[in-house]
């Protein structure tokens, strides 16, 4: 058995209000969203959004709001502009801008927004990964050369 990732499901207040937030970023709701579940295709991985309290009790852990959870999803982009574009467009459709664009230590440009539910999103301009024709991150193999899934 090979472990991959399939969905990454968040935990959110109200699921109407945050599919408004994923829908004004460009995402299209999938068909198989109902109103206490919203699905969004992202490449190879699905974004699904479901009310809090109820993916807590689904794993049966309490329902509880640390600070830092300890996560954030990322976003690559092919350029510094289109970090300070995406960051707009967050704080623009009802997220919180958290961290402005910046050069990082690591010799890439990034920054960082919160969606309506606190969840954490970098958005990344990495020189060192590049992305290959479908907008996937390509990392390099053991010999150096870029490859993809």
């Amino acid at each position: 058995m090979q472990l991959r990732l399939s969905l990454v499901t968040l935990g959110v207040a109200e699921v109407a209000r945050s599919r408004r937030f994923y829908e004004a970023m460009g995402l299209t709701a999938s068909s198989a969203s109902k109103a206490e579940v919203a699905f969004f295709q992202l490449g190879n991985i699905v974004l699904a959004l479901f009310g809090r309290a109820d993916l807590a009790k689904d794993a049966d852990v309490p329902d509880s709001r640390p600070g830092f959870p300890g996560i954030a999803l990322a976003w690559n982009v092919a350029g510094e502009r289109e970090v300070d574009d995406a960051l707009a467009q967050a704080a623009a459709s009802g997220g919180r801008l958290v961290k402005p664009g910046q050069k990082v230590f690591w010799g890439g440009y990034s920054g960082y927004f919160a969606d309506p539910d606190g969840h954490l999103w970098e958005v990344a301009f990495n020189p060192f990964f590049p992305l290959d024709a479908a907008g996937r991150v390509a990392l390099p193999d053991d010999s150096g050369n870029s490859s993809t899934p």
